[in-house]
C-alpha cells in the first residue's frame, strides 16, 4: 500500500506540476499579448518595408505565425493610403522611404491607388525614395510615383507586362481517369478550360489578349505620367538591346532608360533616408525610422461613427460564414443587415474585390443590398482590382458603379463542373453497378457518369442561372437581356472598356464613392464611415497582438534580381492546383472568373504539398 501511496502521490505531484506550468504559460502569453504594444513614434522617416502584397482585406494572423511560422505579409490598402495621407502633413514624418525588394505586388487599381497617395505626399513638398533589388510590373509602377527611384548594382528593372501560360490538366485527368464533366454558358466562359483542354482555346486567347493590351496599356500610361521622361516603350519592346547598349550592365541599362535615377545598395539608399530624415540613435550608419505599424497604429483609426457603411467582398465568393480576406455570404449578408437594421447607417458603400465563386452565396449578398434599398439606405459600389463573374453578381443592386480604367469585370457567365470517376475504377479493376426505380435514381452517378437525364437537367440549371444573370445586369444597367447577352457570354473587361459598354457608370475610386453616397443620401458634408465588418475576437486581438512586433522584420526575404523576375515555380503551381480542386470540391454551380489575377496572396498549403509531392512520385 505504501507503494500504491508513493505512485499516486508522484502522480499527483506530476499534474499539479503541469497544471502550474501551463497557467504559468497561459497568463504570460496573456500578459505578453496585452502589453505588446507598437513602437512609440517618433520623427523621421516613415519606412514602408513591404514585405508581402497588397490587399483590400488581410485575412486573419494564425497561431502558427506566432510560433515561429511565416507567410507573406498582407498589407491593407486603405491602411497604407490613410497613413499616407496622414504623413503628409506630419511635421515628424520627414520623408517616406519605399522598401520593395520583398514587395509580392497587388491589383494594377489597387497599386494605382497606393500610388496615387505616394503623390499627394510628394505634392506636400516631402520627398519619397524607393529601392528594389528587382523591379518588376507592380513593384515599379508603385516606384515610379516615388521622387527617386534606387536600383541595387546587381539589380534589373524586370518589367514584362501583362502576359503567361495557364496550367491546362486535361491530360493528368486522362491519366487518372478522372472525367470533368462541365455545364457552362459563354462562349469566353474559360474558367472549365484547363479542365477539358491542354491548351488555350482561340476565343479565351481573344479575350486574354484583349484584356492584357488593355492593362498594359493603363499600367504604361500610370508610368509615363508620373516618368514622362523614361523611355518605357523601347525598353519594354527591346530590353535585351537597352542591356546591350549599356555593354551588358542591367543596371545601367535601367538608368539609361531614365527607369531609376540612382544606383545604390541597401547601405547607401539607408545613407540616403539618413540624411532626409536623420540618423538612427542606436544604429550605427542607419537612419531614423518610424515603423509601419506604430504610424498606422498611431494615425490610422478603422472604428468611426459616421453614417456611411463600408462593406468589403474581397476573396472568392463562398457559402455560409468566412474570415477576412474570404467573402462569406452569411457573414457579409449579416453585418449588412446589421450596420442597416442596428447601427442606423444612411448610406452604403460595397468595396469589391473578387473574382466572384458561388451563385448562391452571391444571391444572398445581393439580397441583404436589396434589403437595404428597401430601407431607404442608397447603395453605392466600387470596383477594386477584380469585380467579376459572382464579384459583378453583387454589385448589380447599386444605385452607382465606381470602377477604374484598370479595373477587371464582367465575367458574366455561369459554369458547373462535377468530377466522376469512371475510368479510375476501370484502372484499378473495379466495378460499379445498382438499380435505377426512376430515371434520375441515384444521379449524379459519379462513380459510372452523369446519365445523359442527369446532364440535361444540370445545363438547364446552368442555363437558367445564366437566364437570371443576364436578367439582374438588364435591369440594374437599363438594357435588354440581348443586349447584355452580346457583352456577356462570360468575356472579361477592362474597365475602361465596360465604362464603354455601360457595365459602369463612371470612373473613381473610394473617396469618390464615399461622396457619391452621401449626395445619394442628403448628406451634405458629411462623409464619416464605418467598415461593418465581425469584431475581432480576444484570440484573434491576442494573435494580432503578439505578432505586432514581428511585421516590420519578418516576411519575404529580399531577392536578387532573377529570382524576382522567375517568381516562386512551386507556388505558382501549388496556386494552380489549389484552384482546381476549389472548382471540383466547390459548389456545383459557380459565377466565378478563374482567368482574372489572384486578389489575395497565394500561401504554399501542407496539402498543396503533398499533393505536389504525389505527383512527382507519380510521375516519375
Amino acid at each position: 500500500m505504501k507503494f500504491v501511496r508513493a505512485i499516486w502521490k508522484l502522480l499527483v505531484g506530476i499534474k499539479d506540476g503541469l497544471v502550474l506550468i501551463f497557467m504559468l504559460l497561459f497568463f504570460g502569453v496573456i500578459y505578453a499579448g496585452l502589453s505588446a504594444r507598437p513602437a512609440p513614434v517618433g520623427s523621421g522617416v516613415l519606412a514602408l518595408d513591404l514585405k508581402g502584397g497588397l490587399v483590400e482585406q488581410p485575412a486573419r494572423r494564425q497561431w502558427s505565425e506566432v510560433a515561429g511560422g511565416s507567410r507573406l505579409q498582407e498589407y491593407r490598402l486603405r491602411d497604407l493610403v490613410a497613413a499616407l495621407d496622414a504623413a503628409k502633413d506630419d511635421k515628424r514624418v520627414k520623408a517616406v522611404a519605399l522598401d520593395l525588394d520583398s514587395f509580392t505586388g497587388g491589383g494594377q487599381t489597387a497599386i494605382g491607388d497606393l500610388a496615387d497617395a505616394v503623390r499627394r505626399v510628394r505634392a506636400a513638398g516631402k520627398p519619397v525614395v524607393a529601392y528594389s533589388t528587382g523591379y518588376t510590373n507592380d513593384g515599379y509602377q508603385l516606384a515610379s510615383a516615388a521622387s527617386e527611384i534606387w536600383l541595387n548594382p546587381l539589380g534589373a528593372v524586370a518589367v514584362t507586362g501583362p502576359g503567361g501560360s495557364n496550367l491546362y490538366f486535361k491530360g493528368l485527368l486522362d491519366k487518372l481517369g478522372v472525367t470533368a464533366n462541365v455545364y457552362r454558358v459563354g462562349t469566353y466562359k474559360a474558367a472549365v478550360e484547363p479542365l477539358i483542354r491542354s491548351d488555350m482555346s482561340p476565343a479565351a486567347k481573344e479575350n486574354a489578349l484583349a484584356l492584357g493590351t488593355a492593362e498594359l496599356d493603363s499600367w504604361k500610361q500610370s508610368v509615363k505620367q508620373a516618368r514622362p521622361k523614361a523611355n518605357v516603350d523601347a525598353f519594354l519592346q527591346d530590353m535585351n538591346g537597352a542591356i546591350a547598349a549599356a555593354g551588358g550592365d542591367i543596371a545601367k541599362a535601367a538608368l539609361a532608360a531614365g527607369l531609376v535615377d540612382r544606383i545604390g545598395d541597401q547601405q547607401a539608399f539607408e545613407a540616403r533616408l539618413a540624411q532626409l530624415g536623420g540618423e538612427s540613435r542606436g544604429e550605427p550608419g542607419g537612419y531614423s525610422r518610424i515603423k509601419l505599424a506604430s504610424y498606422v497604429a498611431d494615425k490610422v483609426q478603422n472604428a468611426s461613427t459616421g453614417p456611411i457603411g463600408v462593406v468589403t467582398i474581397a476573396g472568392n465568393i463562398i457559402d455560409g460564414k468566412a474570415g477576412p480576406g474570404t467573402a462569406g455570404g452569411d457573414t457579409i449578408a449579416n453585418e449588412i443587415a446589421t450596420g442597416v437594421h442596428q447601427k442606423g447607417i444612411k448610406a452604403l458603400v460595397v468595396r469589391v474585390d473578387s473574382p466572384g465563386g458561388s451563385v448562391l452565396a452571391s444571391e444572398r449578398i445581393r439580397q441583404a443590398l436589396l434589403d437595404a434599398k428597401a430601407n431607404k439606405v442608397p447603395v453605392v459600389v466600387s470596383m477594386g482590382s477584380v469585380a467579376a463573374s459572382g464579384g459583378y453578381w453583387v454589385a448589380t443592386p447599386a444605385d452607382y458603379i465606381y470602377a477604374e480604367p484598370s479595373t477587371i469585370t464582367g465575367s458574366i457567365g455561369v459554369f458547373g463542373v462535377l468530377p466522376s470517376f469512371q475510368g479510375t475504377l476501370q484502372k484499378l479493376g473495379i466495378g460499379a453497378d445498382g438499380v435505377k426505380t426512376t430515371p434520375l435514381a441515384g444521379e449524379p452517378n459519379l462513380l459510372k457518369g452523369p446519365s445523359p437525364e442527369a446532364n440535361q437537367l444540370l445545363q438547364t440549371g446552368v442555363n437558367a442561372m445564366y437566364a437570371r444573370f443576364l436578367g439582374l445586369v438588364a435591369q440594374s444597367r437599363h438594357k435588354t437581356t440581348g443586349d447584355v447577352d452580346k457583352i456577356a457570354q462570360g468575356r472579361v473587361w477592362d474597365g475602361g472598356t465596360a465604362h464603354q459598354l455601360g457595365l459602369i457608370d463612371a470612373f473613381g475610386g473610394m473617396s469618390e464613392a464615399i461622396a457619391k453616397a452621401a449626395q445619394l443620401a442628403g448628406l451634405g458634408d458629411e462623409r464619416g464611415v464605418r467598415y461593418l465588418e465581425p469584431p475581432l475576437s480576444f484570440r484573434d486581438q491576442l494573435i494580432e497582438a503578439l505578432a505586432t512586433e514581428q511585421r516590420d522584420d519578418d516576411g519575404a526575404a529580399p531577392q536578387d534580381a532573377f529570382a524576382a523576375f522567375a517568381g516562386n515555380p512551386q507556388l505558382q503551381l501549388s496556386s494552380a492546383l489549389a484552384e482546381v480542386r476549389s472548382i471540383l470540391s466547390g459548389p456545383s454551380i459557380q459565377a466565378r472568373c478563374l482567368e482574372c489575377p489572384p486578389v489575395a496572396q497565394p500561401r504554399l498549403e501542407a496539402r498543396d504539398l503533398g499533393l505536389l509531392e504525389l505527383l512527382r512520385e507519380w510521375l516519375s
